[in-house]
């Protein structure tokens, strides 16, 4: 099945792009070089024409070749909100944290697996036990993969208390020095400034004296009295 999906994949590569894209995401796998645009038009075309079994067949061969785009593509994929039958698809997206090891892959998962947690929300339950993990990527994927919670308005009881859960998570992160997990944890914050500044406020009044000085600031990009 991987073959001919694979060779469309290849034939959108650009001349001389690939060593531009592997020095960029510091890339030691393949790099084919092909542009985002072309690997999105690759995937919706597949997304309209295969099944959801057959689509989690073709995601699951295509992030096992671990070429770069290949692993894009997979994700992308399977980045849709309403999918009837999803436990085959949130199965296959959970086993791929672990390989987590690079942020526009990861990137690109985590918004696969955001709209797998939207559809059934407990399934956060599974995603706190990566803020547990020893991989890096792991840790930072909690966060990354529950931006929804944070662009919320108007939330429901469940989803305030998801909220809430969420930013204990961020705040266990802080003492954390890696650049990544700071990074991750300014980046749930800006979001969440649009939506609720005075929590984002309240949160950087408790921990931001002990984040790095980039993410506090970041952060706060957005709240109009930081």
């Amino acid at each position: 099945m991987l073959d001919p999906y694979l060779d469309e994949l290849k034939a959108q590569a650009e001349p001389g792009r690939a060593e531009g894209m592997a020095a960029y995401h510091k890339q030691s796998r393949e790099v084919l070089g092909v542009p985002n645009p072309a690997t999105n038009d690759l995937t919706k075309s597949w997304r309209q024409s295969l099944d959801v079994e057959q689509r989690v067949a073709l995601a699951r061969a295509l992030w096992d070749t671990d070429i770069f785009e290949a692993r894009i593509a997979a994700a992308k994929l399977l980045t849709q909100a309403r999918i009837k039958e999803d436990a085959a698809v949130w199965d296959l997206l959970q086993s791929w944290v672990p390989d987590f090891d690079s942020w526009a892959i990861a990137d690109h998962a985590c918004s696969a697996i955001s709209k797998r947690l939207l559809a059934a929300p407990e399934r956060l339950d599974t995603v706190e036990a990566w803020t547990q993990s020893d991989h890096m990527w792991s840790r930072r994927a909690a966060l990354v993969a529950t931006l929804p919670w944070a662009k919320m308005n108007n939330l429901k009881p469940a989803d305030q208390a998801s909220r809430e859960r969420i930013l204990g998570w961020a705040a266990s992160y802080v003492p954390d020095r890696d650049w990544f997990i700071q990074k991750a944890i300014a980046w749930w914050l800006r979001d969440l400034s649009k939506h609720d500044a005075e929590r984002t406020r309240a949160f950087l009044a408790e921990h931001g004296e002990n984040m790095k000085g980039f993410a506090r600031k970041e952060a706060a990009k957005y709240l109009k009295d930081a």
